[in-house]
């Protein structure tokens, strides 16, 4: 379920940074910033739902996952296509995610 939840903390994160983008680098209205501040605090409610034990764990595996949909999110709303290196990249990002939240449990850490 925890990456479920990272899932849904990157889309609402990108949303609300996005939303940031548009105002500043695509001289949309400042009106977008409304949406933006509520998906962000969207975010960080997703966020907290992760199961780990400490934030700071939780915080730095979520990196590896918002990586990946930021890769997602330039392919379906920006129409780019990521590059083979950003897939090894948010392959690489994603295993370490994995090693953060899982790996140290087998280790009793």
């Amino acid at each position: 379920m925890t990456f479920i939840w990272f899932i849904l903390a990157a889309l609402a994160e990108i949303a609300g940074c996005y939303t940031f983008w548009m105002w500043l680098r695509l001289d949309r209205s400042a009106w977008w910033l409304v949406p933006g501040v509520i998906s962000l605090c969207l975010f960080a409610f997703f966020l907290t739902r992760a199961d780990a034990e400490l934030a700071g764990r939780a915080f730095a595996a979520y990196g590896g996952v918002y990586i990946a949909a930021s890769l997602g999110w330039m392919a379906l709303l920006e129409h780019r296509s990521p590059q083979l290196f950003d897939y090894l990249g948010a392959l690489v990002c994603i295993g370490g995610a994995g090693l953060i939240l899982y790996g140290g449990q087998r280790l009793g850490g």
